[in-house]
């Protein structure tokens, strides 16, 4: 779970640690099955014209994508605790809001989208223009944001609380 995130350092539970490692891991050794598939479709002639060739390399590709970014991702995070349960919206936390004017309520995760990858929740990052109008917010406190179009929303926060994965 993420519990602080800027540029350069994403904190982590140990649980969510591990489970991107573990993903490292398999796309690691996941690599020569997508070398062989390659290697297979080259020797089914004609490269221009064979489909199964370039869809393994553009399987190739984006699984190299990935390996990278979880091995950059993984150097620079800080493995700590769930943040705490004092009801201030802060990243690691489900948080209950109602937009004004609106009765309903709704429940989003604040965090990286690597963090929610998981869950049936929304995730909005603390960089998103609701993320960053919540954070640090209190239960009950209303905060204002500018929407895409230029207009601005106010939202309520009603509740925020650790994420337990």
């Amino acid at each position: 779970m993420v519990t602080v995130s800027d540029s350069k350092v994403t904190w982590l539970t140990q649980e969510a640690y591990n489970r991107l490692k573990q993903e490292l891991d398999e796309a690691i050794e996941n690599r020569p099955v997508i070398a062989a598939k390659i290697n297979a479709s080259r020797e089914e002639g004609d490269l221009k014209e064979n489909g199964g060739y370039h869809a393994a390399r553009e399987e190739q590709g984006q699984a190299e994508a990935r390996i990278r970014h979880l091995q950059e991702l993984l150097r620079n995070a800080k493995v700590g605790e769930a943040p705490a349960n004092d009801g201030l919206a802060e990243p690691g936390k489900v948080l209950t809001i109602r937009y004004d004017g609106d009765d309903d309520t709704e429940q989003f995760l604040l965090a990286t989208r690597e963090e929610g990858a998981e869950g049936d929740l929304d995730v909005f990052s603390p960089e998103s223009p609701l993320g960053r109008a919540l954070l640090g917010a209190k239960e009950g406190e209303t905060r204002e944001y500018e929407l895409p179009s230029g207009a601005s929303q106010k939202v309520t926060l009603i509740k925020a609380v650790p994420y337990n994965g």
